[in-house]
């Protein structure tokens, strides 16, 4: 990183930067990609590129655009939003067919409908590339555009050995993090056609996003994409055995099915999700309260065969 060549990002001359939006471009099969300090960023930008105010965003209503994103929607796009049902945070053509703004006074229009692949409160759960096209040619045939909240996009593409190429022309924007599971320190991406990329420039900008020499963090950007999506097996693996030891443990009611590297577990009734979390971090297990009485666990490349293996053997004891 610290050897990265940089420059001045904002007037696009920093030479890591412009490689590293051009690579991810040309994995997604898109046009052009922008730089950006979070995920939330790159997701806000699609949202204000593709809403005019009082127009409506269509998501689950798990979604990470509307539940941790501190209301931007709102605050920066001034859009309405429609949240709907979905099994395990998934849509279909049909859910969103069913639930499209009727051409009325009273109805904000319905103009951008957002998926999010995998799906963080669904236990990372997946959108197939066959379930993914037939929300996009519904989209395209109704007029709306289409946002992919990316953020774990390679770990369902890993999980069901889909091209990453496939998946650009489906969508209008799609934002991937490579501070997840591909192990960056800072980082995502905004993806589109030039037109949107040059216009989400400027918005980047008006949100206090534009950074200068920022090579030295593109540069880890470009070794995740050189180098830790195909691991990314290894993470799921992990997860898989963490679910089935949680099957078995006492003290869980239940465990969401686990496709790639995110396990969320619901503890019996009566057991305090916070005195949980306190006693696994007491033995340097940390988790994240997901409600009153789930809880999740993420498996990602610092954590390896060993961790898993302490990790299994604490739960096993857990009374």
């Amino acid at each position: 990183m610290m050897a990265a060549k940089v420059g001045d990002d904002v007037y696009q001359e920093d030479p890591t930067v412009n490689e590293l939006e051009e690579k991810a471009a040309k994995i997604l099969n898109m046009e052009a990609a922008l730089y950006c300090p979070s995920g939330t960023m790159t997701n806000q930008i699609a949202i204000r590129l593709s809403t005019k105010p009082q127009d409506e965003v269509i998501c689950h209503k798990y979604a990470h655009v509307y539940l941790y994103e501190a209301g931007g929607i709102a605050s920066n796009s001034h859009a309405s939003v429609k949240l709907l049902d979905g099994d395990r945070g998934i849509l279909t053509s049909k859910i969103i067919e069913e639930n499209i703004s009727a051409d009325d006074v009273h109805a904000a229009p319905s103009a951008l409908v957002c998926l999010e692949n995998t799906m963080n409160k669904g236990g990372g759960s997946i959108y197939t590339l066959d379930n993914a096209r037939e929300i996009s040619d519904f989209c395209k045939a109704s007029g709306l555009k289409l946002h992919l909240d990316g953020a774990r996009l390679f770990n369902a593409m890993i999980a069901t050995n889909d091209d990453a190429k496939n998946w650009g022309p489906l969508f209008d924007t799609i934002s991937i993090c490579l501070s997840k599971g591909l192990g960056a320190p800072v980082g995502s991406l905004l993806l589109s056609s030039q037109e949107n990329i040059k216009h989400a420039r400027k918005i980047r900008k008006s949100f206090g996003g534009g950074m200068r020499q920022a090579g030295y963090l593109a540069a880890a950007g470009i070794y995740a994409l050189d180098n830790n999506i195909e691991r990314l097996s290894e993470d799921h693996r992990r997860a898989t055995e963490i679910g089935k030891i949680l099957e078995s443990c006492s003290f869980v009611e239940s465990v969401l099915p686990v496709e790639t590297n995110i396990v969320i577990f619901r503890l019996l009734e009566g057991m305090s999700t916070v005195d949980f979390i306190n006693s696994l971090s007491e033995k340097n297990i940390k988790a994240s309260p997901f409600s009153n009485r789930e809880i999740r666990f993420v498996t990602h490349l610092d954590f390896d065969d060993a961790m898993l293996e302490e990790t299994v053997k604490v739960l096993k004891v857990i009374k």
